[in-house]
């Protein structure tokens, strides 16, 4: 097993694997040069907060613009989860039977032996104390995680954490991102509630959320069996703590 950070720009993905030679780093590459290629003739594909319609595309494109469809934002918030999601199939293309691929807090995987991923969620008390025990049978499987408070993506909300688990990381992510919107209101509550609200609204496109406000916590659907952790879990720099 070999665990390797790769880094292509604005893309930071921490790799826990089985497969050693994989060239995953051209892998990636390629798939950004053919989003960035795209945007280059197609600016509003990188602005816009509202999906956006394409026809003849690259796979990431198509991937993300298939997401920002599904949880009514704008393509590229389903951008580290679709790159995420594109080297895991990758890696399986070529043999691997473990991998895990964290790309700023949005997580890909497919094991072949259970995990417990840790929830990071900024100052709540929650951060560090419980993780989420991830059976192998029900992998692949896309994590991806929204806050308003910690990470440099726009999130519209004020939530510490949503966690959404899905069939594909790239709807997780646009999810997430839609969901953390939501997390308004003067009380915590209130807010963890306006996210579960409007989760509801997608659940048929994942299998559970988790939302962290403060020390107000909710869930929907489905989600992994939580265990007490005493991990102290950075976003990005753990993400399996077996």
């Amino acid at each position: 097993m070999i665990i390797e950070r790769i880094q292509v720009n604005e893309t930071n993905i921490l790799l826990k694997t089985d497969l050693i030679n994989h060239d995953l780093y051209n892998f990636i590459l390629r798939q950004r040069m053919d989003l960035i290629n795209y945007i280059k003739n197609n600016g509003e594909f990188l602005i816009s907060f509202e999906p956006v319609e394409v026809e003849e595309v690259p796979i990431i494109v198509k991937m993300m613009a298939r997401a920002g469809k599904i949880a009514d934002v704008g393509p590229m918030a389903a951008v580290a989860g679709t790159i995420s999601e594109l080297s895991m199939n990758f890696l399986i293309r070529n043999g691997a039977k473990y991998m895990i691929l964290e790309n700023g807090g949005d997580i890909a995987l497919k094991v072949n032996k259970d995990v417990v991923m840790g929830l990071y969620a900024g100052t709540s008390s929650l951060s560090g104390q419980i993780g989420f025990k991830i059976k192998h049978e029900s992998t692949p499987m896309g994590i991806c995680t929204s806050s308003g408070t910690v990470g440099h993506s726009i999130s519209l909300g004020r939530s510490d954490s949503v966690t959404v688990f899905a069939d594909q990381a790239s709807v997780a992510d646009a999810i997430a991102t839609s969901v953390a919107n939501d997390a308004k209101g003067e009380l915590d509550q209130d807010a963890v509630q306006n996210c579960l609200d409007k989760a509801d609204e997608y659940k048929s496109y994942f299998r559970g959320i988790m939302i962290v406000v403060g020390e107000s916590a909710g869930t929907i659907g489905k989600i992994p069996k939580l265990i007490k952790t005493d991990k102290k879990v950075v976003l990005g720099d753990l993400f399996d703590l077996y």
